[in-house]
């Protein structure tokens, strides 16, 4: 297969946080996950970036030992870098593409 549309407002899961592999560059993983639930603090293995695509999402997120609040609609996206930890909290449901190393948290 060469190509493929994805429409992330017909995407769902029965789970929180459930996911659709859309692609995998060299143990870089593309998923798109759909949400009503947070997820947890956490530290990735490295890079993320987070798109959020459909609904809203508050990031908390810490930088040098203080709490920040960030509110993601449709369209915005987060990056975590390297030792950035962070939960997000979606508001109802969510549907979010993340770009992070395969296997990361």
């Amino acid at each position: 297969m060469n190509s493929k549309v994805f429409s992330s407002k017909q995407f769902s899961s029965d789970r929180a946080w459930g996911a659709l592999d859309i692609a995998n560059f060299e143990g870089t993983t593309v998923r798109l996950h759909w949400t009503d639930a947070p997820y947890k603090w956490h530290v990735n293995d490295g890079q993320e970036v987070f798109a959020v695509m459909e609904g809203s999402v508050e990031m908390h997120y810490k930088e040098q030992g203080e709490l920040k609040k960030a509110l993601l609609n449709a369209g915005d996206i987060f990056y975590a870098g390297i030792g950035c930890e962070h939960i997000a909290y979606p508001q109802g449901e969510a549907r979010i593409l993340v770009i992070e190393k395969e296997g990361s948290v």
